[in-house]
């Protein structure tokens, strides 16, 4: 039955595997589909986290090479990122040890997306990240 209802109603299942939890009935709970949906929340976090990176790094870059074009919504979509950013790593601390990784990994997706919405050539942004993630989240950072 537990099969069944993961498939035809997840909502339900979830519910159903909660309160066997909390019954602790574990014999009875669905081990296999449950490791699949925790494993899979973890992954969801992560990949949260990396599009908030995502989007303060083009951002960034939008601001250091479009300087002409700098206004309150990018300043205001950079201060939200950070914010968010800060928030989900403090909800998910050991995020935090793959943080670095992490960033590098979206830098490269922020050269391609700042690309896309500026216009201009993606060789012309650095390769690597020209700043620390320290100085990405930093409040009071803009590059120059």
């Amino acid at each position: 039955m537990q099969n069944k209802l993961y498939k035809t109603d997840f909502y339900g299942w979830t519910q159903e595997q909660a309160g066997l939890l909390r019954d602790g009935r574990l014999s009875e709970i669905d081990a296999k589909n449950l490791m699949e949906e925790i494993e899979s929340m973890g992954g969801s976090e992560r990949r949260e986290l990396e599009s908030r990176l995502e989007v303060l790094f083009m951002h960034l870059l939008k601001w250091k090479y479009q300087p002409g074009y700098r206004g309150k919504s990018w300043t205001l979509t950079i201060k939200e990122q950070r914010r968010k950013i800060s928030r989900h790593l403090e909800k998910n601390p050991s995020l935090k040890n793959k943080a670095d990784e992490m960033a590098q990994e979206s830098y490269g997706d922020a050269i391609l997306s700042a690309a896309r919405e500026t216009g201009l050539e993606e060789n012309l942004f650095p390769a690597h990240m020209p700043w620390t993630l320290a100085q990405a989240l930093d409040p009071d950072f803009l590059p120059a």
